[in-house]
């Protein structure tokens, strides 16, 4: 694995529906044991790089976050060959600061769903991975960088709060999210961070600031056709910082430094003879390297 070619795979959020300047490309249906992803993927490359695309929601956006099969997306990725995550998705801001068209690095989360798969092992192969860094740093560096060189307001670090959906917080809920040292809200990063990491995939997360939730009360009656158009300046940025992050990517040093590649190695907990295989054979993208 450590001397396998990067394959960088993009999960395109809200508004993120095609990646530009992939060359050779064709969609093409990637089946999995853990159902069917949100669409085919989209395989290219931007110069020369090798490129997944996959949209979140499907093309034309027919899914709403919890009807999306995030074990069957993060499943179908691995088995196209992908190693990077570059995951975008737009978020409501809990902050002053952080205004309606910055993005933000996230780097930590508190999942709040309730109504989703959250892990591709369970009864008959029993694994508990490590989720104190739930982000690839190395990853964030490179994606730092081409914000920086595209003159695209961010903010590095920070905390995402992932709720269920697909109706947004009351006031209330806003408020206490806020007291809790919050910094974006959204609906979609988990557990789709989560499944990254036990596919042993690096993962980033680029959060896309549209609104500012509902606690602003200068910014509390925010219109649909508002917030539409900063989703597409949004997407035009995200666009140009693929464009610049992916040929950063290409080169990166192998294995992972920060371990994500690695993330089973201490994991599995179910006794050889207990393994159910059954179990086994739907895990043979996710976790075959330790299984095999």
């Amino acid at each position: 694995m450590h001397d396998q070619q990067p394959v960088i795979g993009i999960i395109g959020g809200s508004g993120l529906y095609r990646i530009a300047g992939l060359e050779n490309t064709r969609w093409e249906h990637v089946g999995s044991p853990f159902g069917r992803p949100s669409d085919e993927l989209l395989f290219g490359e931007l110069g020369g790089q090798p490129v997944v695309f996959l949209p979140r929601h499907g093309r034309g956006h027919p899914l709403p976050p919890t009807e999306i099969n995030y074990r069957a997306n993060v499943d179908a990725l691995k088995r196209a060959g992908v190693t990077e995550i570059l995951s975008f998705s737009a978020v409501g801001s809990l902050r002053e600061d952080l205004e309606p068209g910055r993005f933000v690095v996230a780097d930590q989360f508190i999942d709040r769903t309730f109504a989703r798969d959250k892990s591709f092992f369970g009864e008959g192969m029993v694994a508990h991975v490590g989720m104190a860094e739930p982000v690839c740093p190395g990853c964030g560096d490179v994606v730092e960088t081409a914000l920086d060189e595209a003159g695209i307001p961010y903010h590095r670090g920070g905390t995402y709060l992932a709720i269920e959906g697909p109706q947004f917080s009351t006031r209330a809920e806003s408020e206490l999210y806020r007291q809790w040292g919050c910094d974006v809200i959204g609906m979609t990063n988990k557990p789709e961070a989560k499944l990254a990491r036990e596919a042993e995939i690096c993962y980033t997360a680029v959060a896309m600031v549209t609104d500012y939730d509902c606690w602003h009360p200068d910014h509390e009656n925010v219109s649909v056709e508002q917030v539409i158009e900063v989703l597409e300046n949004n997407a035009d940025r995200a666009r140009d910082l693929v464009a610049r992050a992916v040929p950063r990517l290409a080169p990166r040093t192998r294995p992972c430094p920060a371990g994500c590649q690695r993330a089973l190695d201490t994991a599995l907990i179910t006794q050889s003879e207990k393994r159910d295989p059954s179990m086994l054979a739907r895990l043979d993208a996710v976790a075959g390297r330790v299984l095999g």
